[in-house]
């Protein structure tokens, strides 16, 4: 397969673009793997002129991450869609309905992406870096492909304001988070965030705790895990076990008097990289897949101080959507969110 593939593509780049084009399909592209991948993707995306890319990366980062594509690959332009992994999913299912096949490249959460494929909506890829990546961040597909692999990482953790919360009572772990001199100081998050850290305290320390937890009359604000951090900064919450060390550590820098404390275990938000299976552009397709999880696209998410998945932390990393499907995923969430719910004691809008 890959010789009869290298020859084709050899012709692409020699100049048959047109005819060479129509015998490639993009699965065979995306199993590609010799050495001159890059250039053939190159000369394949030049020619296409452009990208459209899905993507769940909020603030600076992902303009960022194109802005260094589209440098190191000049005259292939990037389109953007920047959007939460439910308005993404209800766009892009809209479209495949429509048969209108716009996206290319999707980098979103795990959710989603296991949605688009039971409904073979992604093409199975390989990416030069891939044997960098750790098993578990990887959705493997037969001979040596993938659906997907995780991109970045947001790590969940506590953090505490230094000026009103003395270091000898913060917690180092949930059952610190127990401690009666606590009580009325500990804030979640409303959001996602606040709900994936109330699933990770039921799978690892089981319903009791969180009924012990709930007798500290703790506080759910409906805020992201962003503006929470904020509040701890400004001293209006004391403790927060649902906080990223990306946001902490782009505070820290700022002076804020804060710190963060990895829990038993650290939730990690991830964003992963997939490729449509239906992409109108899918040589400019593979190239940014292959860019966002090579040295490139890593480059600039860490300076956004988003988590590697090819490095180690000093913590024990979880993934709560590994080995789930989309349905069992839904029905962990709702059961997460009812228990945060009647977690607090009240609800700030």
């Amino acid at each position: 397969m890959n010789i009869l593939v290298g020859a084709l593509l050899a012709g692409l780049i020699l100049g048959g673009t047109a005819q060479a084009q129509s015998k490639i399909s993009i699965e065979q592209l995306a199993a590609y793997n010799k050495p001159d991948r890059e250039k053939v993707l190159y000369a394949g995306a030049k020619a296409e002129g452009k990208i459209t890319w899905y993507t769940s990366l909020a603030g600076e980062s992902y303009k960022q991450l194109y802005a260094a594509f589209e440098a190191r690959y000049p005259g292939v332009r990037v389109e953007s869609y920047r959007a939460t992994r439910q308005e993404m999913g209800a766009r892009i299912m809209a479209e495949s309905q429509a048969q209108r096949y716009i996206v290319d490249t999707i980098e979103t959460t795990i959710p989603l992406l296991k949605l688009l494929k039971d409904n073979n909506m992604l093409v199975p890829y390989y990416f030069p870096t891939q044997a960098k990546y750790p098993d578990n961040v990887k959705e493997k597909s037969p001979n040596g492909l993938v659906f997907w692999a995780i991109d970045r990482e947001s790590h969940i953790g506590l953090s505490y304001n230094k000026n009103s919360i003395p270091a000898k009572l913060a917690p180092k772990n949930y059952e610190g988070l127990l401690r009666p001199e606590l009580k009325d100081k500990i804030a979640f998050a409303g959001s996602d965030t606040g709900v994936t850290v109330v699933g990770a305290m039921l799978k690892f320390k089981g319903e009791e705790y969180v009924k012990k937890l709930k007798t500290l009359s703790p506080a759910v604000h409906n805020v992201s895990g962003r503006a929470l951090l904020d509040m701890v900064i400004s001293g209006e919450v004391g403790v927060s076990p649902s906080t990223f060390r990306n946001h902490v550590e782009v505070s820290l820098k700022l002076g804020a008097p804060i710190a963060w404390i990895p829990m038993d275990v650290v939730p990690a938000n991830s964003g992963s990289t997939a490729v449509s299976v239906n992409a109108p552009h899918p040589h400019a397709a593979l190239l940014l897949a292959d860019f966002i999880l090579g040295p490139g696209g890593q480059k600039v998410l860490e300076q956004f101080e988003y988590g590697n998945p090819t490095k180690e932390y000093g913590f024990k990393r979880w993934y709560p959507e590994q080995g789930l499907t989309a349905e069992q995923i839904d029905k962990l969430e709702e059961k997460w969110r009812n228990t945060l719910r009647d977690l607090t004691r009240r609800t700030s809008f």
